[in-house]
């Protein structure tokens, strides 16, 4: 247990979140995503709720400011009706570092699937709230 770091955070999401890059990108995926599916490098944090985990990983992590939409959530399927509680607990958990998040962007489920593709890593939560899933894209740290 480290002082100051939120126990949800595991030893390896600690290492995946130092290791990355800007510009580097991590998915939050929720219970029901093909994580391993899509990339070699996935994380288990089953138990754990995306909103609690954004809280404990962003006053760790720098989003990129140099790009339109740091942040990107799954837009649903036509005729799939989002639970809008869950980008609203996410928004939550942002803002609280991050206040002047206004919005989180979409993607659809394939280019979603690509850029999970492309990704630094992926953390397969037990979030189990449909389209649940995000993207943080990681900026530079400062100094």
């Amino acid at each position: 247990m480290l002082k100051g770091i939120s126990p949800l955070l595991s030893p390896e999401l600690l290492e995946i979140l130092a290791r990355m890059g800007h510009g580097d990108e991590i998915v939050l995926a929720d219970a029901h995503f093909p994580g391993e599916s899509f990339n070699q490098r996935v994380i288990r944090a089953d138990g754990l709720r995306i909103a609690p985990l954004l809280g404990a990983i962003l006053p760790l992590f720098e989003l990129d400011t140099y790009v339109k939409d740091p942040l990107v959530m799954m837009s649903p399927v036509e005729g799939d009706q989002p639970d809008p509680a869950v980008e609203a607990s996410y928004l939550e958990a942002i803002r609280k570092e991050y206040p002047h998040t206004a919005v989180i962007a979409k993607t659809d489920r394939f280019s979603f699937y690509e850029r999970t593709r492309r990704a630094f890593a992926v953390v397969m939560t037990g979030e189990t709230a449909k389209y649940g899933n995000i993207i943080l894209k990681k900026g530079v740290t400062p100094v």
